[in-house]
């Protein structure tokens, strides 16, 4: 089973993996920006999301094979490697398992860490979505705003939306699935897992998801890691202040 990716650009391979809910779309821009000055950049679609397969079985375990399988695919010898969030998390698990095709990783708003459970309002929303009664993008809003109070996050989501056929929208991430393993998604990197060439991880200033006490652990698995902080920006750093966020990667690199 093949995952689906959009390839911009050409030059050194820099693979991007989305977040939770997310796909390779919500990286479009800043793709287009990183292949202008000469990356060929491949925008993955994790299992279970966007246009990739849906599938029964999900762990990172998984995602990080399926990303071997699509290098092997692609004949990606080695790649850079950027994650965010749940993506930042997948690539900790392809860069500490295969180092060798690996030559920088950038984590974005993770710790390899174990996060507890925090989308059910998410999730809840999405699920009371029914679409033999929503016919519209605005409908279909409406709904989730009883939910869900931020309008970024709602724009975010609505991102999933599609038009099955005619008259028929649908939802292109496996919602029943990603519910039910909902628990994989916050799980820890595994204690002996390492990766020892150069690493930057990038925070949010006013994300939570970072902490000073995560640097030990974070240096623990990447030794080489260096953390940096991107100005005026939550979780999503790389939406929030794209042209510092740019900056940092590009410096890295």
């Amino acid at each position: 089973m093949k995952v689906h990716s959009q390839i911009i650009g050409e030059g050194a391979p820099l693979v991007i993996l989305h977040g939770f809910l997310g796909s390779g779309d919500n990286w479009k821009t800043l793709g287009s920006q990183f292949a202008e000055v000469g990356f060929e950049v491949h925008l993955v679609d994790q299992r279970n999301h966007g246009r990739s397969f849906h599938d029964p079985e999900f762990s990172y375990d998984l995602m990080a094979g399926d990303l071997y399988h699509y290098c092997e695919e692609q004949g990606l010898k080695e790649i850079i490697l950027l994650g965010h969030s749940m993506g930042g998390k997948t690539a900790m698990h392809f860069a500490t398992t295969y180092p060798e095709k690996v030559q920088k990783l950038i984590v974005a708003d993770i710790a390899p860490k174990a996060y507890p459970q925090h989308h059910q309002d998410i999730l809840k929303a999405l699920s009371s979505l029914d679409f033999s009664e929503i016919k519209s993008r605005g409908e279909a809003e409406e709904v989730l705003s009883a939910y869900i109070k931020d309008i970024g996050t709602r724009q975010f989501l609505l991102k999933n939306l599609y038009w099955k056929e005619k008259g028929q929208l649908a939802l292109r991430m496996n919602l029943p699935v990603l519910s039910k393993e909902i628990e994989e998604v916050g799980k820890a990197l595994p204690e002996s897992a390492l990766f020892s060439k150069a690493t930057l991880f990038l925070k949010g200033e006013k994300s939570g998801y970072v902490e000073p006490m995560d640097e030990i652990l974070i240096k623990k698995h990447f030794p080489k890691a260096s953390i940096q902080s991107v100005k005026n920006a939550g979780h999503w750093l790389h939406a929030e202040n794209p042209s510092e966020f740019y900056k940092k990667v590009i410096d890295f690199l």
